[in-house]
């Protein structure tokens, strides 16, 4: 037994990695078609894949749960979010082995994009649900089976129609399921279509190839490894958020900004092209009965590129540039602005009104007038000045893990894994597309309007000074990000009779550096090579109690307590610049605690959960451009405090045998609780200035913290209907920091009489109902076959008016100049007021997907 103990403690300290689970015995989810499209079609495309990943959201499931079994893909449609949660605290895994990006957090749902049949198995916990492959994050955990033998044995082939992202979508898989002879194969194709006549959003495309090969060995009773590989190689353009104006002078919510004409053919300027081979080798090991040790290795390399149009020395050429827009000659807002509100003013005003609304050209981006002006700068011996740039972010990614699973006795089990991992980010950024232009150097052209066209400060890479920069060629930055990563978790259950209680806890350590491949001449002696490194221990615990009252009554009570480390992508102040990191960075804390209610009978189903999560020493970082100042700013913000909390209940009435009514409802509330500091650095200067942010009260944006759900479920002899109603309220838009610093609020006049800061509201987006359909029909054909037919349909009555998320110009409705003592003071007010022109995304109108789906 001795000998068998240390072996066991050697492999979970050298196995290649893993996740200790009995995959005989654990619980898991296995969707339905309908929650499968629902929740997949919308995040694998739609969501979580933005250029920035801006956007994301959480999916979760519960067994138990009726609420959580039902939100996640209900509400995907304007991107809900798990109690509003950033999407990095809700931890994804397949077969145990962590998924979520080491530099984000996020979990990036291209990774699986068109698996659906891949993801169907899976494993769910909610935050104070103990699970056999972690501790479970505030934002719950999911982890995906890939072990061939569990696939449903048999041919299955889909055919889609959609009017969504995609348009068409072929999916063929085989698996053997576990033969005589021990083996199980497995093999998925899957093919999404949609060209930029044919898709949703006009100007946009999407054209992805997936693939799935896996085969495993069950050498006996005690060892099974399996080996799988998988791809999702894409190629899909992106859609614009826009002000209101625009989708008015457009007539559509779905106006789409990036895309324009070339020779009379649509091309759009936002290209993603997204590929993340990976492999996953999963050894299976049952010591004895009751305890078992589950060991995986993972690999991915993955490319990441995405396309912007830019400029130089010239006039921003999107065409809702706010110089474009007719608001910018005739002030709309204020009847009191006489500056701004001339007679001519109201000519230019109805003259561009009229071009914009008359012709869809004069809307979208004039590729064949950026040739020719660039033909024009070319005769001149000048520099490009509008070229197609690409940001890269190539990643590779090794994870090792490993679990064990013990069964102590009838009543307790105990649970324990180590995982190890490291990952290389290059980011750099190349040209494109020059668009007819002869030249262009590596040069900081905004840096020219503070330093001379020679000084060292205007070269981004003083080791090649003023390189000519050709197409595919580096140019702008060039780093990467270097993350490692070691952790231990376990937890210890313990059920008996009415109660059923956990603790779990976890350590881990965290390592993190900037290598810089240019010497950037805003930083020159700190910029090029190795930063110094980040080292952060973090960790945590958490408790969860749940007991059985009798007849049909539990209650649930859950805390924790977890120090995290900040993500790489929010530790480094400028690293387009330099090697510094954030100042004052620190571990995140966070506080979580739930209590909870569940009643079940014959004939209903019915929990009301409570929660409270308080966040401290966050940290945030962005960057944008920011036009005032004619510069990049990298904005980075710590002494975060944040509070979540809210209600969310669900029901399930049993109607009749054959008819369901459902319930869901939320509101919560996820609001910062305190003013930060903030520290922002122009990419003109190369200089940092410190400040106060007034964001206390701002709230978490993107997803609605008010949703609600009646809906009806028939289902017959092989039939299924499902209606649902879903009523979505306060939505609002990502807040801009520049509009609350201390100082600019100073400059404004942003203070009352009693010297108290007066801070702009963030913005909303609306909401609003939306009636979703659903209707399948299966059939069983003759020698085990099965033909099944679903259409769903969402948003039936086709309201077009409900935001699903946006953000605030960071632009100030003023000009302001400098005093000869150095300090700003307020110049001019604006026509156009970009405080009250927020860019906005709504969901889609009426759309729908048909599968046939043929098993056999």
């Amino acid at each position: 037994m001795k000998k068998k103990l240390k072996f066991v403690v050697m492999a979970l300290c050298f196995a290649p990695a893993a996740m200790a689970q009995n995959v005989d015995t654990t619980p898991q989810v296995t969707l339905t078609d309908e929650q499968e499209e629902q929740a997949f079609t919308f995040t694998e495309a739609q969501l979580g894949e933005d250029d920035d990943m801006s956007q994301n959201v959480t999916i979760i499931a519960s067994n138990n749960n009726i609420y959580a079994s039902q939100v996640g893909y209900l509400f995907s449609p304007v991107r809900f979010r798990y109690r509003a949660f950033s999407q990095k605290y809700n931890e994804i895994y397949i077969n145990g082995t962590p998924m979520n990006d080491m530099e984000s957090g996020q979990f990036r749902y291209s990774l699986v994009g068109g698996l659906n049949n891949q993801t169907r198995g899976v494993e769910n916990s909610l935050p104070f649900e103990v699970n056999n492959f972690s501790m479970t994050g505030i934002g719950g955990s999911n982890n995906y089976d890939f072990r061939p033998s569990h696939f449903a044995a048999g041919h299955r082939a889909t055919l889609s129609l959609a009017n969504r992202n995609y348009t068409v979508r072929g999916m063929y898989t085989y698996n053997t399921g576990l033969m005589e002879n021990g083996w199980a194969f497995t093999a998925n194709v899957t093919y999404r279509f949609a060209d930029t006549n044919t898709s949703y959003v006009k100007g946009t495309f999407y054209n992805s190839l997936s693939y799935f090969l896996g085969l495993e060995k069950v050498i006996n009773d005690h060892h099974a490894v399996s080996l799988v590989t998988w791809g999702n190689p894409t190629e899909r353009s992106t859609q614009g958020a826009a002000t209101d104006e625009s989708y008015w002078l457009a007539n559509s919510r779905y106006y789409n900004p990036y895309w324009g004409y070339q020779n009379g053919h649509v091309r759009n300027s936002r290209v993603v092209n997204d590929f993340s081979p990976s492999v996953l080798l999963t050894w299976d090991w049952k010591i004895k009965q009751g305890m078992k040790l589950t060991t995986s290795v993972f690999g991915k390399y993955s490319w990441y590129k995405g396309t912007k149009l830019n400029y130089n020395n010239a006039d921003n050429p999107q065409p809702d540039y706010w110089k474009n827009l007719p608001s910018s000659y005739y002030d709309v807002w204020d009847p009191t602005d006489l500056q701004n509100r001339t007679l001519q003013g109201y000519y230019d005003f109805y003259t561009v009104r009229t071009y914009m609304m008359g012709s869809e050209e004069a809307r979208q981006i004039n590729f064949d007038q950026l040739y020719y002006m660039n033909h024009q700068a070319s005769a001149q011996g000048v520099d490009a000045m509008y070229f197609i740039q690409a940001k890269h972010i190539d990643n590779l990614n090794l994870t090792v893990a490993s679990t064990l699973k013990t069964e102590l006795g009838k009543y307790s089990a105990f649970n324990m894994g180590l995982q190890l991992a490291t990952n290389k980010a290059k980011h750099y950024q190349t040209m494109d597309d020059m668009l007819g232009a002869a030249t262009y150097h590596n040069i900081n052209s905004y840096a020219l309007t503070n330093y001379a066209p020679g000084s060292d400060e205007v070269q981004y890479d003083l080791n090649n000074p003023n390189a000519l920069v050709g197409v595919g060629d580096k140019f702008g930055y060039d780093y990467n990000i270097l993350v490692n990563k070691a952790g231990l978790w376990a937890n210890y259950t313990y059920k008996r009779g009415r109660l059923q209680t956990f603790i779990a806890g976890r350590i881990a350590g965290t390592l993190m550096q900037r290598d810089g491949k240019m010497r950037n001449g805003m930083a020159p002696t700190n910029s090029y090579g190795k930063s110094g490194t980040g080292r952060f221990l973090d960790g945590g615990g958490k408790i969860g109690l749940n007991y059985n009252l009798g007849a049909g009554n539990t209650i649930l009570l859950g805390a924790g307590y977890e120090w995290r480390a900040p993500q790489a992508q929010s530790a480094f102040a400028a690293p387009e610049v330099n090697n510094d990191f954030v100042n004052n960075l620190k571990n995140e804390r966070v506080f979580s605690s739930e209590i909870g209610y569940n009643f079940q009978t014959s004939w209903l189903k019915a929990n009301v959960s409570g929660y409270y999560n308080k966040v401290t020493n966050g940290t945030e970082w962005q960057n944008f451009y920011f036009d005032d100042i004619n510069s990049f700013s990298y904005v980075s913000m710590t002494n975060i405090r944040k509070e979540y909390y809210g209600v969310e209940l669900g029901a399930r009435f049993k109607l009749a045998e054959f008819l369901d009514l459902k319930a869901i409802g939320t509101w919560s509330e996820a609001r910062n609780t305190n003013n930060a500091n903030v520290r922002y650095m122009n990419s003109t200067q190369g200089t940092y200035h410190d400040d106060i942010v007034m964001n206390e009260g701002m709230r978490e944006s993107g997803t609605p913290l008010s949703a609600y759900n009646i809906g009806l479920s028939y289902h017959s002899n092989g039939w299924y209907i499902d209606l649902n109603g879903n009523y979505y309220d306060r939505i609002y838009l990502s807040y801009s920091p520049s509009y609350r610093y201390q100082t600019t609020l100073t400059t404004m006049g942003n203070i009352d009489n009693e010297g108290n800061y007066i801070v702009p509201d963030q913005t909303k987006g609306r909401g609003g109902f939306m009636l979703d359909l659903s209707i399948g029909k299966s059939l069983r054909l003759k020698r085990g076959k099965q033909l099944s037919l679903n259409l769903s349909i969402t948003n039936l009555l086709n309201n077009t008016h409900i935001c699903s998320g946006g953000y605030e110009q960071s632009r100030s409705d003023y000009t302001v100049k400098q005093n000869d003592d150095g300090t700003t003071v307020l110049n001019n007010m604006r026509a156009y007021r970009f405080s009250l022109n927020p860019k906005k995304y709504y969901a889609y109108g009426i759309n729908g997907m048909l599968n046939i789906t043929y098993r056999f």
